[in-house]
């Protein structure tokens, strides 16, 4: 008998370290920046032509594909009294969906067409079985983070507008966008893990001001309120231009990604841009790269193979440079 209960003990055991040993698979989470399909991007989806079609591999290779949909999708709605307005025709919606998983809502061109318009949006996109996050038919809504399950994890992402105007924030009773006030995007972050149990929680963020290539003062100091309250990542964009990355207590902020879609560029700068896929496990983001992307004047992205890019391993205590694709 004892030498039985001993062979099971140690088959037990054997099983145990092999289980211990076995490497996990990250979940891989990509984001593309400010995405505009009115122009010459609607104008090719309705020629059936696909403007993601560079990064399709990309996308297809990832568990979890997300973007900044920076115009509103309706037919509904009358422009508002700004220099640009954005609105795509719903037509862009199957295109959408082929590449991306759900779209940040929570920027300052969302309300272009009032929200009427917007309200058309959060239903198209529902029919689509499109996912979004940052913008909802009220201000609770509008805070709900969209949760993914992928491999065993659960994650959760919150969007947040931060540049004006604040105008279209949602309300009690009014569809709009979520803004970034402090506590607020605290009591997000902790609700997220508390009530919705994600396993991870990652805040997208619109801020900063254009063209600008190193984060201001207010956005590392909402970054780093975030990571304390016990965000994984956060991960940025707006200034149209690629910003700088932080390490914050091991974990990475990504102040700008830069544009994805957009015609509506001025400098060559706004025309350089990242992808961004990160790593996912139990413990946390355990790396990142980005794929560098050129623009087309005509606002439609490629994959820049002559370019390298920032990339992190946990473990290292700098953002390291990569080269394309790695």
């Amino acid at each position: 008998m004892r030498v039985m209960q001993s062979l099971v003990l140690a088959l037990w055991l054997m099983g145990a370290v092999a289980w211990a040993a076995e490497p996990v698979t990250p979940v891989t989470l990509v984001f593309a920046g400010d995405i505009v399909l009115d122009d010459t991007a609607g104008d090719m989806i309705r020629r059936s032509e696909d403007p993601f079609a560079d990064f399709e591999k990309v996308f297809q290779q990832a568990d979890i594909r997300l973007g900044n949909l920076e115009c509103v999708v309706a037919t509904t709605g009358s422009a508002g009294q700004k220099n640009f307005t954005f609105r795509a025709h719903p037509n862009v919606l199957p295109v959408l969906k082929r590449h991306f998983d759900a779209m940040a809502l929570a920027n300052n061109h969302s309300g272009d067409y009032g929200r009427e318009a917007f309200a058309e949006m959060l239903v198209l996109l529902l029919k689509a079985k499109l996912g979004h996050f940052g913008g909802g038919h009220n201000l609770s809504e509008a805070h709900t983070p969209q949760l993914f399950e992928r491999k065993g994890l659960r994650i959760a992402v919150l969007g947040y507008n931060e540049f004006m105007p604040r105008s279209f924030e949602a309300d009690a009773n009014a569809p709009g966008v979520a803004w970034s006030e402090d506590e607020q995007v605290v009591a997000d972050i902790q609700k997220a893990r508390s009530y919705y149990h994600a396993d991870l929680v990652i805040p997208v963020m619109h801020w900063g001001w254009e063209n600008e290539l190193v984060a201001n003062p207010r956005q590392r100091q909402l970054a780093r309120l975030m990571i304390d309250a016990g965000a994984d990542a956060v991960i940025g964009g707006h200034p149209h231009v690629t910003q700088d990355i932080e390490l914050y207590k091991g974990k990475p902020i990504i102040y700008s990604v830069g544009n994805f879609v957009m015609k509506e560029t001025d400098n060559n700068r706004q025309r350089q841009a990242w992808v961004l896929r990160l790593n996912l496990t139990p413990q946390g983001v355990t790396g990142f790269n980005t794929v560098p992307t050129k623009i087309s004047m005509d606002g439609i992205p490629a994959r820049d193979q002559a370019a390298s890019s920032p990339c992190w391993q946990r473990g290292q205590s700098e953002v390291q440079v990569c080269g394309a694709g790695e």
